[in-house]
């Protein structure tokens, strides 16, 4: 726990800290998550593809790893900047530490920095492209200029098209349901699923997933750039548009294909990426945010109850409510800053969140969205 690591900032900021996982650099855009919970869940969702992850909540990995608290086959994170890692991880389930996660991974970290600078300099700035050098490659007199090349050397997320990159390369079936003390995530194969749903891979949670499949939804998952025709040949009841990283404008096979499947009449459920992906096929417009929202305890308002609920969040671009057409309504708005959260289509059985309702991590507020699309489908039927 005695290895070097740096981390770089676009505008000159430099933090030098412990490095924790594996040796080497890497580069991506720098953001902070306010969860206090959950981080195995943050690193492997692919929704943080290229993004650097600082988490505010003081101490990180007091509680482990575990095989089942996964959102994807591994770390999809970038890189890991914490403030502190007990020298003890501490919980019944746990089989490795946070450190050596990271290392088996082969993702690069830094801890014992003061987080709290970090998080005010991207709050004030907005998020700032970044690198962290690790081990051996933060070693030697020119380490920090070597790492202020690579951070300014980053071109950022806006026209970046990751949703192609991290999506599943073949359609397959989900077969897991949700999560049960001592029984684990049970085999849902042979129990009656009335529902078939045909979800498109943008990035998504497993959690989604397995919350669709404990619901009734019979599950086939289809990469991100599966054309509308053929989605519709699977002759689905309910069409699911999930979660994913980068920019979504530039995500053009996604856009086209839902802008088809809108004209179906099959109902349509988005969430995150998919949200937005929803607003630019119904003719909207999306933008980047100053700094995005990511944590647990984010205040979003139900405009038709006046209702608040706390959502879980992990998004660094936006709908923009400015540009919508006729033909969407807004369903929620974030009471941070006012940013658009719910939308759902006046012609067509379509509607999306741009928050986490599945909470893998974070509160299930707005876990009954799930059961709207349920509804949905058996309107439809």
């Amino acid at each position: 726990m005695n290895r070097p690591a740096i981390l770089a900032l676009e505008d000159g900021s430099i933090f030098k800290g412990t490095a924790i996982g594996a040796d080497g650099q890497t580069s991506g855009e720098v953001v902070f998550n306010t969860s206090m919970t959950g981080y195995q869940e943050i690193i492997t969702d692919a929704s943080y593809a290229r993004q650097i992850v600082t988490l505010t909540y003081p101490h990180i990995g007091n509680t482990g790893i575990n095989a089942e608290d996964v959102e994807s086959d591994g770390i999809q994170t970038a890189g890991l900047v914490i403030r502190d890692l007990p020298l003890l991880a501490s919980n019944f389930r746990s089989e490795q530490t946070l450190s050596e996660y990271l290392s088996e991974h082969k993702v690069v970290g830094i801890a014992d920095i003061d987080t709290r600078r970090l998080t005010r300099i991207l709050r004030d700035k907005g998020s700032q492209s970044g690198a962290i050098l690790a081990g051996a490659d933060a070693e030697g007199d020119d380490a920090e200029a070597r790492a202020l090349g690579l951070a300014k050397a980053f071109p950022g997320l806006e026209g970046m098209d990751l949703a192609r990159k991290v999506s599943c390369k073949t359609p397959y079936e989900w077969n897991q349901g949700e999560w049960m003390l001592g029984e684990g995530y049970p085999d849902v194969s042979e129990t009656e699923r009335p529902y078939h749903v045909v979800a498109y891979d943008y990035g998504v949670k497993r959690n989604i997933l397995r919350t669709l499949a404990s619901l009734g939804c019979r599950l086939t998952v289809v990469p991100a750039t599966t054309s509308a025709q053929e989605v519709l040949t699977m002759k689905p009841d309910g069409i699911f548009l999930s979660n994913g990283p980068g920019d979504p404008e530039p995500c053009n096979y996604a856009i086209e294909a839902i802008r088809e499947l809108l004209g179906s009449g099959v109902p349509i459920f988005g969430i995150c990426l998919g949200h937005q992906l929803l607003a630019l096929a119904s003719g909207g417009r999306t933008v980047k945010m100053k700094f995005g929202h990511h944590g647990a305890n984010h205040p979003v308002q139900e405009l038709a109850t006046g209702k608040v609920l706390i959502t879980s969040q992990n998004h660094g671009f936006a709908a923009d409510d400015e540009t919508l057409p006729e033909t969407l309504r807004v369903t929620h708005r974030s009471l941070f800053d006012g940013s658009l959260q719910g939308i759902e289509r006046t012609d067509v059985p379509a509607f999306s969140f741009q928050g986490h309702p599945e909470a893998s991590s974070g509160p299930h507020d707005v876990a009954s969205l799930f059961g709207r699309f349920i509804e949905m489908m058996q309107v439809r039927r």
